[in-house]
């Protein structure tokens, strides 16, 4: 188990010093939630962001306030959760796959520039959309409240208006780039010594006179996109490889021979432009240019991206952490939608306040995870359960496949849910939080050659002991059964004993009858429920009372005709 403390920006965890502890992978499988998560959303990643999520726990009152008011609001208020849910897909797909992801040692070319500019624009966008979502007069949550004002700020503080308005005047669609003018410099015998870029042009050049061209060469122009192809003013070079490095000329000159094939020479022809002709090399003449054109061109964009990048990576970054929290409450509230419509209910929960004579007052809940596996609601059976000072252990005895352990993982998803923010299936759930949830479940064999399965139990049970306080939730799924009644009635009956010491809520459905009604008031905690069953027919209804233990075999041996009478007369019930 691990404990952190999370001090960021969130929508799940308020500003203080709330301790979360790790939920096990077994437990979250025990009680159904990867499962949930399943039905919840389609797609694997998020699949992962919700467990994740749900695996973070705290008994932290405060905590589990905060989270229910954000996820009020994005149930109640389906026009923002859809704007948010918007945004924040666009924000991940430019963090993702924008050009701020290049590796910061590459050379910024002029392509980066332009798509640079096109994401920033997209960028502000998406804060000025999400400061006019987050105005919605609905909002009540503090945590909504607190990322408007994170955006605010944000607006605010990097100046986008002015921001938005340079990029309006820097940004050049790239289609409108059709052309770069490169200088060559050459020695007395004319042959090439360097390259260097002199101008980007919005026209292409056509053909013409050599010595014309060469001539007009001589105006250079200003550091900026010209409007057409000709120079009128300082000519300004850029060399594509500094004096002191050493590789392009002896690149230029690997090229040469497939160069030569498509390029017309510079002196001594009537046309001063190349063709590159299509196929037969082309593609690699063209990439061969491009990176040219790359080097050509990174050391005038580098300052001004560098300059851009300032206005977006921390912001961008904050608010991608976000993405996991929205999609979390966003899934959910989807889901509780489109489950209403089916016919079942969810409410609100109530945090218990402080003295009260319970810990959890659950009425009428139900197993979500089982819901999603049937269309017709009213097939699901409802209950009632209430963890007080005298009702702190629950022994759940009944009929096999009676519904104790769709019951008790019932109770943990109650919890699990409600400490999420989340509504709870139940008519009205009143609750004070749990610190972890802990689950003993039967484990695989595969899992137990080691030291048995007995063995295994009492390992596992003793950690999770070790490692529960009074604030947490233990449910225990027939434990030490897996030996005979005698061996795992003596390790039971201490455990619970253990457990009542450390006064944690605990249920243990198990079939010991036994063990249930001799611990039945131990230390004034244990209390006996049944599930029901009417003449060997399961209910799923739960009841406080004394274990049914013969009696409820009687029942059972009527009903399939397996009484000492029956046998010998061989009749039946009907």
């Amino acid at each position: 188990m691990t404990v952190n403390k999370i001090y960021q920006i969130s929508l799940l965890n308020p500003d203080n010093d709330a301790v979360y502890k790790t939920v096990s992978e077994t437990t979250l499988h025990d009680l159904g939630i990867d499962a949930l998560c399943k039905v919840i959303t389609e797609d694997a990643k998020e699949e992962q962001m919700i467990m994740r999520v749900m695996g973070k726990m705290t008994s932290d009152i405060e905590t589990a306030g905060y989270r229910q008011d954000v996820f009020d609001d994005i149930l109640t208020l389906p026009a923002v959760r859809e704007k948010l849910l918007e945004l924040m897909n666009q924000i991940d797909y430019l963090k993702d796959y924008g050009t701020w992801r290049k590796n910061a040692d590459e050379k910024p070319g002029l392509w980066d520039l332009m798509h640079r500019l096109n994401e920033l624009d997209t960028y502000i966008t998406c804060i000025e959309a999400m400061r006019e979502c987050l105005s919605d007069s609905g909002i009540r949550s503090d945590g909504l409240k607190a990322l408007l004002k994170y955006v605010d700020d944000l607006y605010n503080d990097n100046h986008y208006e002015a921001l938005k308005k340079d990029i309006s005047e820097l940004k050049v669609d790239a289609s409108n780039i059709q052309s770069m003018t490169i200088g060559i410099n050459i020695n007395p015998r004319f042959e090439v010594e360097s390259l260097g870029l002199v101008s980007v042009n919005a026209k292409p050049f056509k053909k013409s006179g050599v010595i014309g061209n060469f001539a007009d060469a001589i105006a250079a122009s200003k550091d900026r996109i010209n409007k057409d192809a000709e120079w009128d003013g300082d000519m300004h070079y850029y060399p594509a490889e500094p004096a002191d490095q050493e590789g392009f000329m002896d690149r230029l000159d690997k090229q040469a021979m497939m160069m030569a094939k498509y390029s017309n020479p510079l002196i001594g022809s009537g046309d001063s432009i190349a063709k590159v002709p299509d196929g037969d090399g082309s593609s690699n003449t063209s990439f061969y240019l491009s990176n040219i054109a790359t080097k050509l061109t990174a050391h005038i964009v580098k300052k001004l991206k560098n300059t851009l990048s300032a206005y977006s990576e921390v912001s961008m970054v904050t608010l991608s952490k976000l993405i996991p929290e929205l999609l979390y409450y966003i899934r959910f509230a989807e889901f509780i939608e489109k489950t209403r419509v089916k016919g079942y209910y969810f409410c609100k929960p109530r945090i218990a306040s402080s003295g009260s004579d319970f810990t959890m007052n659950a009425e009428c809940f139900y197993n979500i995870r089982l819901a999603t596996t049937v269309d017709d609601s009213k097939t699901i059976v409802d209950n009632d359960l209430k963890f007080d000072e005298s009702h702190r252990v629950f022994m759940l005895t009944g009929a096999n496949r009676g519904g104790k352990t769709t019951l008790t993982q019932a109770v943990g998803l109650l919890f699990a849910l409600a400490q999420g923010g989340l509504y709870v299936p139940c008519r009205q759930f009143e609750y004070t939080p749990v610190d972890m949830i802990f689950t003993h479940y039967p484990a695989d064999e595969d899992k137990t050659t080691d030291l048995g399965r007995l063995g295994e139990e009492c390992v596992r049970f003793k950690d999770i002991f070790g490692n529960a306080t009074s604030e947490s939730l233990i449910l225990l799924n027939e434990s030490f059964s897996t030996t005979s009644f005698e061996e795992g009635y003596y390790i039971a009956e201490d455990a619970v004993k253990a457990i009542c010491h450390k006064n944690v809520r605990t249920i243990y459905n198990t079939h010991m009858h036994k063990l249930a009604a001799e611990l039945m008031g131990f230390d004034g905690k244990v209390s006996s429920i049944v599930m029901e069953s009417e003449g060997g027919n399961r209910c799923f209804k739960v009841s406080e009372m004394a274990p049914e233990g013969s009696s409820h075999a009687s029942d059972i041996a009527r009903k399939y005709g397996v009484t000492y009478d029956m046998l010998v007369e061989g009749t039946r019930e009907k």
